[in-house]
């Protein structure tokens, strides 16, 4: 997806959780359990520290020698606070070219791999803090364009899922076993995952695989994120391996 898009989408999904009413501060999140809002918007806020951090920072320099700048207090002024943040990592993803160098979770990488790394951690924790609010009697929870949601597929499957393999954090029970994504609701969003000896081969197809993991994307997405249960796709094949899929991607 091209940065003019996620730009867009990042600044769309922020905007609404800058809107978090400071009357839900306490409220707790349904979906992650030991979360309030306020945990929520005082996490994102300090991510978007931490990256503005990065993005200013030589390529080559480690994530562990980042310093986030900036605070993020407690209570009803994390609202203005998270305000301040997020529109200070708008105007350095507006200012910088999406080339730019930067280290990244990953190596050494660019802008790019931030703005779309935020676009997606922003979705997510913006949908966290809807679906709080509709949990309080609150309006529906406002729904990811399936393009960026699809995205969001991609950056997990690719980018997640690869760290937890460099970790040795994918169960061995997964070995020898395949899993087909597919989202229903825009187009070419298909992936087929093969599991061998601790390693994850990602690649975009239609391809059949031990278990199938059908429904729109933002769905697709919120699962593997673990914001929405299993039984929320459609699930044809065996569901022990989407199982400890999922069991292995708790964060």
């Amino acid at each position: 997806m091209d940065s003019t898009s996620l730009l867009s989408a990042l600044r769309e999904q922020g905007e609404m959780l800058a809107a978090t009413p400071i009357v839900a501060l306490s409220e707790p999140v349904p979906m992650v359990p030991g979360w309030t809002v306020e945990h929520v918007v005082r996490h994102t806020g300090k991510v978007h520290q931490w990256v503005i951090a990065a993005l200013q920072a030589t390529a080559d320099t480690p994530l562990s020698e980042i310093v986030r700048v900036g605070d993020m207090p407690r209570g009803p002024e994390c609202v203005a606070a998270y305000r301040l943040a997020f529109d200070s990592l708008l105007d350095t993803f507006e200012r910088l070219d999406p080339e730019h160098p930067a280290p990244t979770m990953v190596g050494p990488g660019t802008a790019a791999w931030w703005l779309r790394r935020q676009t997606h951690e922003v979705s997510v924790h913006r949908i966290d803090v809807s679906d709080t609010l509709r949990a309080a009697g609150g309006p529906s929870v406002p729904e990811l364009d399936p393009e960026i949601a699809a995205d969001g597929v991609d950056e997990w499957v690719h980018i997640f899922l690869a760290m937890l393999a460099r970790g040795d954090r994918l169960p061995e029970s997964l070995d020898g076993r395949t899993i087909h994504l597919h989202g229903t609701d825009t187009e070419a969003a298909e992936w087929h995952l093969a599991f061998e000896s601790g390693a994850v081969t990602v690649t975009r197809e239609h391809r059949k695989g031990d278990v199938a993991l059908r429904g729109p994307a933002q769905d697709l997405l919120l699962t593997l994120w673990r914001r929405r249960p299993l039984a929320r796709l459609d699930v044809i094949g065996d569901e022990t391996v989407a199982g400890d899929l999922l069991a292995a991607a708790a964060v």
